[in-house]
């Protein structure tokens, strides 16, 4: 693995604001989902989503990742009235208590992204599919200005594991972002993270070929984030459970930080702040 010492110093637009990335951001998780892999994340009344908004801006993550589409292996589909019916609710809550705090929307469908920028001032869209579930997601972000989450996934989150076939997984993904990017680029969208997508249409050894070479993303000049937080690739290997996934993904977002990582994608948010203090401190200390 090679350890990015020295990699660009990117800034991104929130609402205004221009936010550096060095030192890198926490994302913190917040599901508005029945039945999202990990229980503990699951915020389905009122208190629990202000106390978990509130646990994440108190423990020092920069943005709330919000979701109500629960994209694990298998999940059923939600309708897109329902998809936005919740995400309506957490995000009156959220803003009545956090009006100005950056807010993501983890979702693939273009007209929830956009009442959620427009209705919720919602900061940036968190899209799994790379565009490849709503052939107007593109369009509609270059519309709405706001930053863009590209995650690599095959199939739909019923199906990616069906796909999971690579001549050369880092090559492979290397190419799906550079088109990708080029179209983004083209349509007007100025702000690009890249998110490789760990455990989506990945083998459990694809995972850590991908850890491995995080720093080859690299090249491709655009952020990284990397969401690795209590996943199938820790517990399966360790024979344990998302519950007991903690120090396994400590562990991981260190290895991505040394990657290159600028975002961490994460439901353990004070957990996730301190590796990142000590990771930078110790890649800039001379």
């Amino acid at each position: 693995m090679n350890v990015v010492c020295d990699k660009p110093s990117f800034t991104i637009n929130l609402n205004g604001d221009v936010v550096a990335l060095t030192p890198p951001l926490v994302m913190g998780i917040l599901n508005v989902t029945p039945d999202s892999f990990y229980a503990g994340s699951r915020c389905n009344t009122e208190t629990a989503v202000i106390s978990r908004a509130r646990e994440i801006v108190e423990q020092g993550g920069a943005i709330i990742d919000i979701g109500a589409y629960s994209s694990r292996s298998q999940a059923e589909d939600v309708p897109e009235e329902e998809e936005m019916n919740r995400l309506s609710r957490a995000l009156s809550l959220i803003r009545s208590v956090y009006p100005d705090v950056y807010i993501s929307v983890d979702t693939f469908r273009a007209e929830v992204a956009r009442r959620c920028v427009e209705e919720f001032g919602v900061t940036m869209i968190n899209d799994i599919s790379g565009g490849e579930l709503d052939d107007k997601m593109f369009e509609t972000v270059a519309s709405l200005g706001v930053p863009y989450i590209l995650m690599h996934m095959r199939g739909t989150p019923r199906t990616m594991q069906e796909y999971t076939n690579y001549g050369d997984i880092i090559a492979d993904l290397l190419m799906y972002f550079s088109e990708k990017t080029d179209k983004l680029r083209l349509m007007g969208v100025n702000d690009i993270i890249i998110d490789p997508g760990f455990g989506f249409s990945k083998t459990l050894d694809d995972n850590y070929l991908l850890m491995n070479g995080l720093s080859e993303f690299q090249v491709l000049g655009f952020p990284v984030l990397a969401g690795i937080s209590r996943k199938s690739m820790i517990y399966k290997l360790l024979g344990t459970s998302p519950e007991e996934s903690l120090n396994g993904t400590t562990v991981l977002n260190t290895l991505a930080l040394l990657g290159g990582a600028d975002i961490l994608r994460v439901h353990d948010v004070k957990e996730a702040v301190e590796t990142v203090k000590i990771v930078t401190k110790t890649l800039t200390t001379r």
